[in-house]
């Protein structure tokens, strides 16, 4: 029986350590669907807006090989409704988020993988403000 793996992300200023995380994730199943977090979500959850826009990354996270399929994932309310869409076996995300998605193990097997270390979104925009003090 073919396994689906589902995850999710803004994916902005898309790294290596998105790269890491998807191939990983693409690894316990035969197909990945990725929700790529909208910009309004995005705002919602952090109080700013990506700097790439939402159908930039979308169209990035789609063209990775071990990616079968990318949506749009405009509410964090809507996990479960994803999932069961997809038909996943597996909710793959960084283990920043560990224990927050704990209430969907009744429908899915939720894994918390390591995320690369000193990498993020957040350390390269800090890094591009400070080369810009400079």
């Amino acid at each position: 029986m073919k396994k689906n793996v589902i995850t999710f992300g803004t994916f902005d200023l898309f790294h290596y350590g998105h790269l890491k995380i998807l191939k990983r994730a693409s690894e316990y199943g035969d197909f990945l669907y990725v929700g790529v977090s909208s910009d309004m979500l995005n705002y919602k959850k952090k109080g700013y807006y990506p700097l790439i826009e939402q159908n930039y990354r979308l169209e990035i996270v789609g063209s990775l090989k071990f990616v079968s399929g990318v949506f749009l994932e405009e509410s964090l309310e809507k996990k479960r409704e994803y999932i069961l869409k997809y038909n996943a076996h597996y909710l793959i995300m960084g283990n920043d988020w560990k224990g927050k998605f704990d209430d969907l193990k009744d429908i899915v097997e939720v894994i918390y993988l390591p995320r690369t270390p000193d990498i993020s979104t957040s350390e390269i925009i800090q890094r591009i403000k400070l080369e810009q003090l400079r």
